[in-house]
């Protein structure tokens, strides 16, 4: 993979196996962000 193209454009591989291992690739990304993102709560006694 020669780059990680942005989330809004085309898949560029054609064989299936690479499609589905680019959008798992950019399904990675995106929980990795929203991981960042989100608040940790921690019960203070």
């Amino acid at each position: 993979m020669n780059c990680i193209k942005l989330f809004g454009e085309r898949i560029m591989s054609r064989d299936p196996d690479r499609q589905t291992a680019e959008i798992q690739i950019r399904i990675a990304i995106m929980n990795h962000f929203s991981a960042l993102g989100r608040a940790e709560i921690e019960a203070v006694c």
